[in-house]
């Protein structure tokens, strides 16, 4: 499995998708935001966590319109797997690769802290190694982590069985407490909570293993 993690100016948590992957056994390359090419044979492409560009003029949405920003696109197009964390998740909607939006935390908080999760899917390759209504616990850090979507967008990713994860109990305003959710092929997950930041027992937890340990072992020699 090739995973390419991409860095804007102002992510940091780069080092940490990149780690995350590396350990579960994912060849990764780093690309900047002004690469304008995927390497070959990339699997999955990671759009880290922290605030690209200084997050002006709205979370995520110059980072979408940064040179790497048409090889994702092209990328999710074919059928290739994104995955989006935080920030992350601010530039795929912004991208147009997922519904909704993110917006400022009721509240107006910057929220540092475990999670707890609820598992809302296993029927992903990001979440097949978890149970459909496991709990996790998973660090959050965002400040605009309120995800927003119409009545209608709504009711189609719970139909479609695409919201990936819920918060359990809700701690940001975000609709039906979602923390996370899947594009219509299930190949693009966003999420606001940090995997990458659990998957080490000296941190604090390891409930983030599961996901790059079934990312790993279902695209390594896919």
């Amino acid at each position: 499995m090739k995973a390419a993690v991409i860095t804007f100016p102002g992510s940091n948590c780069d080092r940490d998708l990149r780690v995350a992957f590396e350990r579960a056994g994912a060849e990764v390359v780093k690309l900047w935001h002004k690469d304008e090419a995927l390497p070959d044979g990339t699997d999955l492409v990671a759009v880290p966590g922290g605030f690209s560009y200084g997050d002006y003029l709205r979370c995520g949405a110059i980072a979408a319109q940064s040179p790497v920003a048409h090889a994702i696109r092209a990328h999710a197009a074919r059928g290739g797997y994104v995955l989006g964390i935080c920030n992350g998740f601010q530039v795929l909607t912004e991208l147009g690769l997922l519904p909704g939006a993110l917006m400022r935390n009721a509240g107006l908080t910057f929220l540092c802290r475990p999670a707890k999760l609820e598992v809302a899917t296993a029927d992903s390759i990001f979440t097949a190694g978890y149970a459909t209504g496991q709990t996790l616990s998973v660090p959050v850090a965002h400040h605009d982590g309120n995800y927003q979507i119409d009545p209608d967008g709504l009711r189609r990713l719970q139909d479609e069985d695409r919201v990936a994860f819920t918060y359990a109990p809700a701690i940001n305003g975000s609709v039906s407490d979602i923390a996370g959710v899947l594009s219509g092929n299930r190949r693009v997950l966003g999420m606001m909570p940090h995997p990458e930041r659990a998957v080490d027992p000296d941190h604090g937890g390891t409930d983030g293993q599961a996901m790059f340990a079934s990312l790993a072992g279902a695209l390594i020699g896919a």
